[in-house]
């Protein structure tokens, strides 16, 4: 049988890092081919070069049974190849149909866009998948969600026949997971090649019908029946050791004084006042389904956006939060969630992004850049946190999303802090980086700093957290001992009760 896809021999380079070596893959239509592999394993590189968007130094690509050299995206698309990204491809001031036709507007005789055209075309695009979007909506008023089923009509009506999805549920509710496996799903029944990638593995052996592991450029590994294989030799393969317990959780003490007491707090997104106490070197946890104000709350305690009553106490003494800067002084810092739009300065360099905030106390006369020490202070950082970049002046965009988020780490531990909120630390990090960032977690909480960890990953929250807070509908509705932590239970105290009432019906 001819395969759909195959590539064979696909090598790509970049200064200091050899991103694909050799790299021979294949898959047939009507299936699904799960991609998985530590960041910086090589993925994002295949894609892209599977796209048009790098050019490979040695290799060839074929497409039932012919030969393909890309040289742009516009190659690939006409070669029936889309690739949707974590970080979608959208106008956000253009409308829904306006996206799904850029680059191929229908016109009247006039030669003008014919926009009823356009819209009717968008409308019985969408309702083939099954959405009720408007297609004269701006895409920046849609849920990302949305934009996704957008990415994925625009893939349809271009004709693609190997679609990859590049981690695509890191930002979508249960709900909305479950309705992209349904497309999916519909997609291979129709006889399209799809590509899965993804660092849930509980999602790869779920939906897909094989699975390929990648690590530091290389294929190591394709397993053709997803019978055969399990979690842990999935991972082991990952990350070239076995890992028994991703969490390893470390018993800690501690102290019967809170470091940090919320008391009365209101702010955007919540519903009620919150109330809570943080103790010394512990990892507190909140939990909730979206929409919950979590993310809200810890934006309120970080002073990124205003709180209209309540007060904050660190290690007994009141203190004002008016601003981030007002936090950071205080020894409060934050890891937000949305690493590309809030964490990180894309353009600039690691170092830049290490030193930007504790520079400041280590200027020169007060006044210029001491070059020397953020060199110093880069490159320990570097060597400490094990951040893999091939240089300190690499810039950050480039790096994987878990080195990304070490760089932000290292930001915050150039400063005196005792308190750190981390908003979904490990959100598409694969899973031998989440077991190195846990690890520095404890280390921290061994240094006498709290932390607050913010996620959605329930396994993830009652496997390294002391405590576990649950709000609901923004408000906090339970707070629960680690040794009293129970999935079903948590989930009961997290659902709505318009949910509860469905489950029990």
């Amino acid at each position: 049988m001819i395969k759909t896809l195959e590539l064979h021999g696909i090598s790509k380079s970049f200064p200091g890092v050899q991103a694909l070596d050799s790299i021979d893959f294949s898959l047939e239509a009507g299936t699904i081919g799960g991609l998985i592999g530590e960041n910086g394993a090589g993925k994002s590189t295949l894609l892209k070069v599977l796209s048009g968007a790098y050019i490979p130094e040695k290799g060839t690509i074929k497409i039932d049974g012919k030969q393909y050299t890309f040289k742009s995206t516009k190659d690939a698309l006409s070669a029936g190849i889309a690739v949707i990204y974590q970080e979608l491809n959208l106008v956000p001031e253009m409308t829904v149909a306006e996206n799904m036709m850029l680059g191929h507007f229908p016109v009247n005789k006039t030669g003008l866009i014919d926009f009823n055209s356009m819209y009717e075309t968008a409308t019985k695009q969408l309702q083939y998948i099954m959405e009720e979007i408007d297609p004269q909506a701006k895409i920046k008023t849609l849920p990302i969600a949305q934009r996704q089923m957008i990415e994925i009509s625009k893939a349809l009506l271009l004709n693609a026949r190997i679609i990859a999805f590049d981690e695509p549920t890191s930002s979508l509710s249960q709900k909305e997971i479950r309705n992209l496996f349904r497309i999916i799903n519909t997609l291979k029944e129709q006889g399209k090649t799809i590509i899965y990638v993804s660092h849930r593995l509980e999602e790869v052996f779920e939906i897909c019908d094989s699975v390929t592991v990648f690590r530091d450029g290389k294929l190591i590994e394709k397993f053709e029946d997803m019978k055969k294989v399990n979690h842990d030799i999935l991972v082991s393969k990952m990350v070239g050791r076995e890992i028994s317990d991703i969490y390893n959780y470390r018993e800690r003490e501690r102290s019967d004084v809170p470091l940090l007491s919320v008391k009365d707090f209101v702010c955007p997104g919540l519903k009620i006042p919150a109330s809570f106490d943080l103790y010394k070197g512990e990892i507190l946890g909140f939990f909730g389904l979206v929409g919950a104000g979590r993310t809200e709350l810890m934006k309120g305690l970080y002073g990124a956006v205003r709180h209209s009553q309540g007060t904050v106490s660190l290690e007994g003494r009141t203190i004002q939060i008016k601003s981030p800067k007002d936090s950071i002084r205080q020894g409060i810092a934050f890891l937000p969630e949305d690493r590309k739009d809030e964490g990180i300065i894309p353009i600039r360099s690691v170092e830049e992004n290490i030193n930007i905030s504790s520079r400041r106390d280590n200027l020169k006369m007060k006044f210029f850049i001491d070059r020397e020490w953020e060199k110093t202070n880069a490159d320990s950082f570097i060597q400490k946190l094990d951040i893999k970049t091939p240089s300190r002046q690499q810039i950050i965009k480039n790096l994987s999303g878990g080195n990304q988020q070490k760089v932000i780490l290292a930001r915050w531990l150039g400063e005196h802090i005792s308190v750190l909120i981390m908003d979904e630390p490990t959100r598409g990090i694969d899973v031998g980086t989440k077991n190195e960032i846990y690890n520095l977690m404890y280390k921290l909480t061994e240094m006498g700093i709290s932390i607050i960890c913010v996620s959605s990953d329930l396994p993830e929250i009652m496997g390294i957290c002391d405590r576990l807070v649950i709000m609901r509908e923004g408000k906090i509705v339970n707070t629960i001992l680690r040794n009293e932590m129970d999935k079903e239970q948590i989930l009961s105290y997290a659902l709505p009760a318009k949910h509860k009432e469905h489950q029990t019906a």
